[in-house]
């Protein structure tokens, strides 16, 4: 039941059980559990930002504007952070024991009603939403509290000063909650960046290693399970589009399957080249690869949320304009962040043959994607352009691969 190994000995008391069970402290500080495997409810808990995720993304693909963009980025990053957070925590410290799952399960359900309040965040329901995510943070930071009174003297100062984070972060969004809507969304806005600087500041500045921070094989599973869940999103887009056409016809179904191509364009890309991948374990790889999943993570979302308007419009001479920018802004999104994210690898000097000219591929994609957008060409071919893009990129590294390593690339699995 708990991670108490067997041995001899008088058998534990229900109450002594109950009590480890229970109440153990969690890991400290430093305590990396190198071969540790992803657990179930680790993927129970991720599922409930699928219905999070969905929430806003429903949101954008109703107003697909630039205000509609910025609202979706900022609450997506809130929600980021609040996973980040939560997935760090089980990772660095958790236990297979009774406390650790109450608090994911307290979490989850404090995910949940954030949901309801998610998909209007930043107009009608941003009130609740702010309240209820403070209430998150404050769950997390008892958590972390627990942590830092158990922790080593070296680790101590890294995480005080991360708790006093998260504690102006509570404040912040807290205070956000009595402002209109403009205003809350730039202080949440404010949130999202000082959140990540703040950790970013000091992981550039450390390293001693006082932060007790190391990627490790299940950290990069978690990351990958997460794309995963926003690329569902590209899919609920691609149907929800071809749902709300009255009139299915080939031309609407055309463009919804090559929308969908788009999703397996970014699976393929990312999967074979950054995914599941280990970063070099100074602090500013760590850096680019720990926030670097944040816009891919965001892009591929977003993609999601232009495939609705892009598949309703398909008879369309040409993409409507924020479609085509969406559309084509996240696609190139993602290759821009992918860029960073690969400079990070351990396995990027070795490989420096491959990953070097695939950066410079990267980069070319995402201004091909941009002239795309521009051009809002028709809906099918749009989508049929970025398919292109998707495929050349990898088809280049595929063979870059061949000729540098006389391997294929691992397969993803």
């Amino acid at each position: 039941m708990g991670d108490r190994a067997g041995g001899a000995g008088p058998p534990m008391t229900l109450g002594a059980g109950l009590r480890r069970w229970f109440l153990r402290p969690p890991r400290p500080h430093g305590e990396v559990i190198e071969d540790r495997t992803v657990s179930f409810l680790e993927l129970f808990y991720d599922l409930v930002y699928v219905v999070l995720i969905a929430q806003i993304a429903h949101t954008l693909a109703e107003d697909v504007s630039w205000s509609g963009v910025r609202d979706f980025a900022v609450v997506f990053g809130l929600i980021w952070i609040g996973w980040f957070n939560g997935t760090q925590f089980h990772e660095l410290h958790g236990r297979q024991d009774g406390r650790n799952r109450s608090f994911i399960f307290l979490q989850m359900a404090i995910l949940t009603v954030l949901a309801v309040f998610a998909g209007h965040a930043a107009t009608t329901d941003g009130a609740q939403f702010a309240l209820i995510y403070a209430v998150l943070l404050a769950v997390l930071v008892w958590q972390w509290v627990s942590v830092y009174r158990t922790d080593a003297p070296e680790y101590r100062s890294g995480a005080l000063r991360y708790l006093i984070g998260l504690l102006v972060s509570i404040g912040a969004v807290l205070a956000s909650s009595s402002l209109a809507d403009t205003g809350r969304v730039v202080v949440w806005a404010a949130v999202v960046v000082g959140s990540i600087a703040l950790v970013v500041y000091y992981m550039l500045r450390t390293s001693d290693g006082s932060l007790g921070i190391r990627a490790t094989a299940s950290m990069a599973e978690r990351y990958g399970l997460f794309i995963i869940i926003v690329l569902g999103e590209v899919v609920v887009g691609v149907v929800d589009g071809l749902v709300g056409v009255q009139d299915l016809d080939f031309r609407t179904a055309a463009t919804g399957v090559l929308g969908l191509s788009i999703a397996f364009g970014f699976w393929w890309t990312y999967f074979d080249y950054v995914g599941r991948r280990l970063p070099r374990q100074d602090g500013g790889s760590l850096v680019l690869w720990l926030y670097g999943q944040l816009p891919i993570a965001l892009a591929v979302a977003a993609a999601g949320a232009g495939m609705v308007s892009l598949v309703e419009h398909a008879a369309d001479a040409r993409a409507p304009a924020p479609s085509a920018w969406l559309l084509a802004g996240s696609v190139s999104a993602l290759l821009i962040a992918m860029v960073p994210m690969m400079l990070a690898l351990a396995d990027y000097r070795r490989l420096a043959a491959l990953y070097r000219p695939l950066t410079v591929a990267l980069l070319l994609g995402a201004a091909a994607a941009l002239a795309i957008g521009w051009a809002r060409p028709a809906p099918w071919l749009l989508a049929t352009l970025l398919d292109v893009i998707l495929i050349v990129i990898w088809i280049y590294a595929f063979a870059r691969s061949l000729r540098t390593m006389r391997v294929t690339p691992e397969p993803a699995s």
